[in-house]
């Protein structure tokens, strides 16, 4: 299949750029990047040698409809105006946040501006939505914090086991979730050593696609998180804890939970010895995750280790890419994290 990637210069882009190189399907022909378009590739990406000589392409809604299927990799609210030329049958997976909320006064109130309407919510190891997402030729992408948080906690929404409507969370991520645009506070001499809460106050644009997904495992459909984020002292990687009151009393059972739910799922591993580390997912599209029961306050405990470019962005993608094009979801995605 003839495969793009537009918006290729970004982080994502290059773990994108990154993952097919090996992919036995999928076959790189149009590699597109905006303003770095007549730059090559590796003045970028310098680890990607594999493709020295070639240049990022002029975006172009003319390339992209010559593709099979097209990965967009745009900052939000750049996809919904480019997607308006695309052909009707050409397989898209967008990175953005364009069309990942169902309510557009969630839109307007988190990115501002006109809401572009609604694709299928590409997180495949949520019950039913592997059949959606096979069934469609437009998939939304899940945000990297989201991705964390809705993997931890749905099983227990899902099943009643906690309380929907006060789950906290902190989350920390590296550098890379803030994108490549240079910026003063994400220089080296302003991050190593530091740790810092941003977007503090429950304003941070994920919170509407974590509570929207959430509710729709659950008949109660009301779902609220208080969601502080962390700026961590590192370039990639996603730690998450998360936490609600319950009533169960076993910490067994919530280990049954989270198993029952997610049985099968290769990405998906629940630790019983260790503490998830980010530094053992860094580089692939797996997800860490150990679950306690804090008995002195009757509250369920949850910490997720990704990686915010494999499973919250990139990774997370090409599976998403192999399920609309009917092949096994895990090509080019088992290999394991780096780890320290």
């Amino acid at each position: 299949m003839r495969v793009g990637v537009i918006g290729a210069s970004g982080y994502s882009g290059g773990e994108l750029l990154r993952y097919l190189t090996g992919h036995p399907v999928f076959q790189l022909e149009y590699v597109a990047a905006g303003s770095n378009a007549g730059a090559e590739i590796t003045s970028i990406h310098p680890h990607l040698t594999h493709l020295s000589g070639r240049t990022f392409e002029e975006t172009s809604v003319t390339r992209a409809n010559e593709m099979d299927l097209v990965f967009l990799a745009l900052p939000h609210g750049q996809s919904a105006s480019l997607t308006r030329g695309l052909r009707a049958d050409l397989k898209v997976v967008d990175l953005g946040a364009d069309f990942r909320l169902e309510s557009a006064s969630s839109w307007q109130r988190y990115y501002g501006g006109e809401h572009a309407g609604t694709w299928v919510y590409g997180l495949p190891e949520l019950k039913g939505a592997r059949d959606s997402i096979k069934g469609s030729d437009r998939i939304a992408n899940p945000g990297c914090y989201a991705t964390s948080i809705i993997i931890g906690a749905a099983p227990f929404v899902a099943a009643g086991a906690i309380d929907t409507e006060d789950i906290t969370v902190v989350a920390a991520s590296g550098t890379t979730g803030a994108g490549r645009t240079a910026k003063v506070n994400l220089l080296g001499s302003e991050v190593m050593g530091s740790l810092s809460s941003y977007k503090f106050g429950g304003v941070h644009q994920h919170t509407p696609e974590i509570e929207e997904t959430l509710a729709r495992a659950t008949s109660k459909k009301d779902v609220r998180i208080s969601f502080t984020p962390i700026l961590a002292p590192m370039p990639r990687g996603i730690l998450t804890t998360i936490t609600a009151k319950t009533k169960i009393k076993d910490p067994s059972e919530l280990n049954e939970v989270f198993n029952s739910y997610f049985e099968g799922e290769p990405f998906i591993h629940l630790l019983h010895d260790e503490m998830p580390r980010t530094s053992s997912v860094t580089g692939s599209n797996h997800v860490q995750v150990r679950i306690a029961l804090d008995r002195h306050t009757s509250r369920w405990v949850a910490s997720v280790a990704i990686d915010n470019l494999g499973k919250g962005a990139a990774g997370q993608a090409l599976q998403n890419a192999n399920l609309i094009a009917g092949l096994d979801e895990g090509l080019g995605l088992f290999a394991g994290g780096l780890g320290a």
